[in-house]
């Protein structure tokens, strides 16, 4: 899987830009603010139809524009494709793949396979469980569509019985019509589970040996998966928690309130690892997930790798960029000194200042 190249008008602060990309390390350095990051929030909406910032659509729009275009073209089992994104301020986005639209924006997920890993990444292991599940779910969202349309139908679910929760609070004589509600729940709720199970499992799996190599055998990680409840005993808690639930006006039983666990020698990292093993552990679970992307898509998927090297002490930046050096990366940087130091080979280096992108010839080892 690579990306061959990239065109965008009125996109954040760019007005129009089009760059054509290498199949190695691609590099965007600049000072910070210039609009860098914009560049792999692009490649990544074209691959999961949201930006990874968590911005809505009319915050892409470059300030006073109406709408704004991305063209993607990308390689895929040799053969050239073209994905189209088109927003509208104010209206539903437009994503269409060799001019084919897509009916549900769910529908593009896993045609290009992406992973992302930005300075925020690092600090998901010890921030709260909200950012383990998203990890996870996008994850498995990204592999397995079933799973993305059935968290998707919880979620719905969810939220109806929330809001029958609050109106019982007020009318009790609707408690009666919570039963059909419980019953989805109970249904997509354990297919979640039991899905998150095996996906955890294959990712601790992975993440022990890349972990044990850069630890040097020195820790032995373990990833748990927290379930709220199990499936066996989802339906007897929820009904167990009903008089709560009601008086608070939500759900407290199910696996939207699961979390991961990351156990270095038996050490709850979350709680007690040092910022060190937290961001080597970090580094090992974004490893991972490049492996899991190849090995259940059977593509290597594209590495945007946005500003993080600069997070990492020398010994992790060598694994990192050792360890990616078979697919295709998109680095943003604020200078290549580093790099050249390195004595990495890069394939394409582009200077971004003001929302304006300039090819500029790679340094050769040579010169370095």
């Amino acid at each position: 899987m690579i990306v061959e190249s990239l065109k965008i008008n009125n996109y954040r602060n760019y007005k129009q830009e089009e760059i054509e990309l290498g199949p190695g390390i691609n590099i965007f350095y600049g000072d910070n603010g210039q609009g860098k990051t914009n560049l792999l929030e692009s490649v990544y909406l074209c691959a999961t139809s949201r930006s990874h910032r968590g911005s809505k659509d009319k915050e892409l729009i470059r300030f006073g524009q109406e709408e704004a275009h991305i063209r993607m073209m990308f390689l895929k089992n040799d053969l050239s494709h073209r994905m189209d994104v088109h927003l509208i301020r104010n209206k539903s986005k437009g994503i269409a793949l060799d001019g084919i639209s897509f009916k549900k924006a769910g529908e593009l997920l896993g045609t290009v396979p992406v992973v992302f890993f930005s300075p925020e990444d690092l600090s998901i292991i010890k921030y709260g469980p909200s950012g383990r599940r998203k990890f996870l779910d996008m994850e498995m969202s990204l592999l397995h569509n079933r799973y993305l349309k059935e968290l998707i139908t919880y979620n719905k679910v969810l939220y109806e019985r929330n809001n029958l929760l609050k109106q019982i609070r007020k009318f009790p004589q609707l408690t009666d019509t919570l039963d059909g509600w419980n019953d989805q729940l109970l249904f997509y709720g354990k297919k979640l589970i039991i899905q998150r199970e095996e996906f955890v499992d294959h990712l601790g799996k992975m993440m022990k040996e890349i972990h044990g190599q850069l630890t040097g055998k020195k820790e032995d990680i373990r990833v748990v998966y927290e379930k709220n409840v199990s499936e066996d005993e989802f339906e007897e808690k929820l009904a167990s928690r009903l008089e709560k639930d009601i008086h608070n006006g939500s759900t407290s039983i199910g696996p939207h309130r699961d979390d991961l666990a990351f156990l270095s020698n038996d050490i709850d990292l979350r709680k007690y690892g040092s910022q060190g093993q937290q961001r080597t552990a970090a580094l090992s679970l974004k490893l991972s997930e490049i492996r899991l992307v190849e090995e259940l898509s059977g593509e290597k998927p594209v590495f945007l790798l946005d500003d993080v090297l600069s997070e990492l002490d020398k010994n992790r930046q060598n694994w990192l960029l050792e360890s990616v050096k078979d697919i295709q990366v998109m680095i943003t940087c604020t200078g290549l000194e580093d790099l050249i130091q390195k004595r990495i080979q890069l394939d394409k280096v582009f200077y971004v200042k003001e929302g304006s992108i300039q090819e500029m010839s790679p340094p050769t080892l040579s010169n370095a």
